[in-house]
């Protein structure tokens, strides 16, 4: 199958935090033997991950030499992540996947997606991203054009867009290697923000979009059959935090949608993640939410009779009911009878909100 797999980038730093190259170096390196345990299974593996952590770095050293040099844009924030990130992957992965005896070639892209001029996030952003500071250092941002908003007695935080994901535009080059056998990484960060200009001239623009939303419209644009969303947990949980708390396995669409429009996924962690994965089902893939450790389990269980492993979610209810019972001779024919289309990039949605995934917050981007 070919699997698009989403990390987080809280994967991409230590297990208490820690944004040191040498702990960031180490925990890609154990999220790259998961990664290759799906490969060594005979998978195509496409490869997005987060930067979160890495891009509240960035924006820090930004604050600090203000005064002195000018602040680097986001657009160039996320290009400088996925080069690092990206490296970090190939030299990590390549080595898992060589301790298993496996020789396949990875590759990492310099990606950019494409977004709406007109987002209305453009108008207003509302997204906060980096630290608190007083408004004596915050000035100097704002005299250097950025958008920062008053948070009372925290202090002033940066404000920026939040748009839609529209195209990955180095999707070509993406099905270009993956045909050639490659193990891609690609969209890092949720790609480069990128708008179009009336001439068509592509430019990088500040803002910041969600990765996992990206990698459900990339999961669609490379014909995947399975979107893996990894994080720190097993499943998606209904009444989180009560004592009827339960965690999902097969699911529909309709039943995640009703859950959802009942608050059940937190905007600022689970929401995102859960929206990305209604996206690519919504299109006729087969989405999976689950712990990094287990996404290779997790694959493999789509084949198996009766076997859940993590949350998955289905369009309908015939087709999770046959997926719970389906004869392992023909899991194709229930689960991707076809490469799903690209998910429609819809305008905003009620499970993202102006907090979801900063930078310098516990939860993954």
């Amino acid at each position: 199958m070919r699997i698009l797999i989403a990390l987080g980038g809280n994967a991409m730093t230590g297990t208490d935090g820690s944004a040191t190259p040498r702990a960031q170096r180490a925990a890609i390196s154990r999220a790259m033997e998961c990664v290759a345990e799906v490969v060594t299974r005979g998978h195509e593996v496409v490869l997005t991950h987060g930067n979160g952590p890495q891009v509240g770095n960035l924006l820090v050293k930004n604050e600090l030499a203000a005064a002195v040099v000018p602040p680097v844009p986001l657009d160039w924030c996320g290009a400088q992540t996925q080069g690092t990130i990206g490296f970090t992957i190939l030299d990590t992965l390549e080595k898992s996947l060589s301790d298993k005896g496996v020789q396949r070639p990875v590759a990492a892209i310099v990606t950019r997606t494409l977004v709406a001029a007109d987002d209305p996030g453009f108008v207003r952003p509302t997204k906060p991203i980096g630290r608190f500071l007083p408004y004596a250092e915050a000035k100097v941002l704002i005299d250097h054009g950025q958008t920062w908003e008053d948070r009372g007695e925290k202090g002033w935080r940066r404000v920026v867009a939040s748009p839609d994901p529209v195209e990955v535009l180095e999707t070509h080059t993406l099905l270009t290697l993956l045909g050639a056998g490659y193990v891609v990484v690609a969209a890092g960060g949720g790609g480069i923000p990128c708008v179009r200009d009336e001439s068509g001239a592509v430019h990088g623009v500040e803002a910041v979009i969600d990765k996992d939303l990206t990698a459900a419209l990339l999961a669609g644009a490379v014909g995947a059959d399975v979107l893996v969303i990894a994080t720190d947990v097993d499943h998606a949980v209904v009444g989180f935090g009560t004592p009827g708390a339960r965690p999902l396995g097969a699911v529909t669409v309709e039943e995640v949608e009703t859950y959802a429009a009942d608050g059940e996924f937190a905007s600022g962690s689970m929401g995102p993640k859960v929206e990305a994965a209604l996206r690519f089902a919504r299109a006729g893939g087969t989405s999976v939410i689950t712990s990094l450790a287990r996404i290779a389990d997790a694959i493999d269980a789509l084949d198996a009779v009766g076997i859940e492993v993590g949350t998955v979610i289905i369009a309908s209810r015939i087709v999770a009911s046959a997926f719970l019972r389906a004869p392992t001779a023909e899991p194709t024919q229930t689960l991707a009878t076809s490469p799903p289309q690209r998910p429609p990039a819809t305008a905003g949605s009620a499970l993202r909100s102006a907090d979801a995934s900063s930078p310098d917050e516990p939860h993954e981007r």
